[in-house]
Parts: C-alpha cells; structure tokens; sequence
C-alpha cells in the first residue's frame, strides 16, 4: 500500500505595514488624460507594469515611462512584476506611436525603458535606436534611455548610444551579494562594463544608474556599488525605497527610514557624482528630467 506524504503548508509571511513616511495623500488633479493617451496608441508603461508607486503623481502631470519591446520579459528578478515568458513580435510601428504620445502629452524630457530582451539577436537595440529617433524627429523632446544589459552585447550597446539619447540609465538595481536573489541571470560586473563602455564611448553623454534599498543590503555595501558606479564614469545615481509589487515578489525586508537616505545621498555626493537622489519614494525615471537638468547645470 502507498503510503501518503502529508505536506504541511507554510504560513505566508506577514506583509510589512507602511511606516508614516511612505504614506501621502493622492492629487487632486486626474489621470485620465494620460491614461487615455496611453490606451489609445496601445502602449505600455513601466508605470503599470511594475505598479510604480508614483504612477497617481506622474499620470496626472501628463508624463509616463514609455517601456518597449512588449510587455513580457525574458528574465525572471525577484523584484519585479513585469510578467515572464514567452515574448511577442517586435511591433514596428511602435517608435511612431511612442513619439505620438509624447507629442500629445506635450513631454519635453521622455524616458523611455524596455522590458529585457534575450531572445533578441541585440536585445532590442536597434529598436531602441529607432524609438529615440522618432520621438527626436517628432517633439524635440530630450530622452533618456533606460536599458537591460543586452546579455553584454558590445555591439548592441554602441548602437544606442548612435541615437545620442541625452542621458543613457542602466540601473545595477542592487548590491552585489543579493543578485542570486534580486537579479537571477544578471551579472553585477557586466552592468558595470555596459556604463564604462557607454562613457569610453560618448565621453560627453551623462551616465546613470539606480539602485532599490530595503532588500538586505547594508550601509557599507551600497556605498561600495557607488564607489564602483564612479570608477566607471557613471555621473548620476537613484536610491530608493523598494516596495513589494505583489505576494509574488520579494517580501521587503526593511523600510530605510528618510534619515538614512539623507546620509546615503550625502555620503555618495562627496564620490562625486554630478546627481544624487535619493529618497523612499526615488525612482530611476522619477523627476528624471529635473535631475538631468540639475546634474548639467
């Protein structure tokens, strides 16, 4: 006779309350414009998909974090919840409609990021290339991209910087310890390399990079990433507040209280960096045309 194996459910860890300083009031004024913008051209947002906690702030001062290549990523991160798996057709119309939208929103600085991409020869490159030129040709508009690591491809990451976006993000998004955990199937030094290679590149093109607090990491380990992030040109830096999207993510295993943040960013300002901001509710493409114009001024 078989003997039954009885398993005994593990209880779910308890989600974490907000602390007081991750809790605001939503404005007043709505989003439907954006909204409404977005869902006509069928476009997606880094917004929505990775149920940024700005999303209320941004949508109603008529901006957006356009995110190409669809809507599926090919990498699994313990962070994120942009969906995983099979990916779709690269839809070529979609620098037309990207550089629509902002055109309609009446965007002068446009972020525009991507899901990852390995299945693609490049990883979406020459895409990319084409999406900052459109919205160029179109509005004007400065732009700032914000890129996977295209598996290393040096070719891939030249053609990019041939769009001469005005600011070039690729974000290391942790410390290096938590990648097995944070970032699966990304390599911490191959971040690195992708920025030296983008300054060796474009000496004059501002460099960026980002980083999520809350996940293990520790004081000494995030001032060693920006230590590292300077030894390779990078000129500006993000931290925040990481906030778990859904019961599928990682769990927050701390909340950095704004004090922290206040001496993080003081202490990564004196490596160097032209930019620093850093604060619970800082995002990479959050006030990112402000940054860029605060860093070059």
């Amino acid at each position: 006779m078989q003997q039954l194996t009885i398993v005994t459910p593990q209880p779910e860890r308890p989600k974490r309350r907000l602390p007081k300083w991750l809790k605001r009031p939503l404005p007043s004024t709505e989003m439907a414009f954006t909204s409404n913008v977005i869902e006509d051209l069928n476009l997606e947002t880094v917004c929505e998909s990775a149920k940024c906690p700005n999303r209320t702030e941004c949508w109603a001062q008529k901006t957006a974090t356009f995110m190409i290549l669809g809507n599926v990523c090919t990498r699994p991160c313990g962070f994120c919840s942009v969906p995983k798996g099979k990916t779709g057709e690269i839809l070529i119309d979609e620098p037309e409609r990207v550089a629509e939208a902002a055109a309609r929103l009446g965007l002068k600085y446009v972020v525009i990021t991507c899901v990852t991409r390995d299945d693609l020869p490049d990883g979406g490159a020459e895409h990319f290339y084409e999406c900052v030129q459109a919205v160029r040709a179109k509005t004007g508009a400065d732009v700032e991209v914000l890129t996977s690591d295209f598996r290393g491809n040096r070719a891939a990451i030249s053609r990019v910087v041939e769009a001469r976006p005005d600011v070039f993000n690729h974000n290391v998004e942790s410390v290096p310890r938590l990648y097995s955990r944070v970032r699966r199937n990304a390599i911490y030094q191959r971040s690195l390399d992708l920025l030296k290679q983008v300054k060796d590149e474009a000496p004059d093109m501002p460099t960026k990079s980002g980083l999520m607090l809350g996940l293990g990491e520790t004081f000494d380990e995030v001032l060693d990433v920006a230590a590292d992030l300077r030894a390779v040109g990078c000129d500006m830096l993000t931290m925040g507040q990481y906030l778990q999207p859904s019961a599928d993510q990682l769990p927050v295993e701390r909340f950095v209280p704004p004090e922290e943040f206040d001496e993080l960013g003081e202490q990564c300002r004196k490596l160097g960096f032209s930019m620093v901001a850093s604060g619970p509710f800082v995002r990479s493409s959050y006030h990112a045309g402000e940054m860029a114009a605060e860093a070059t001024s």
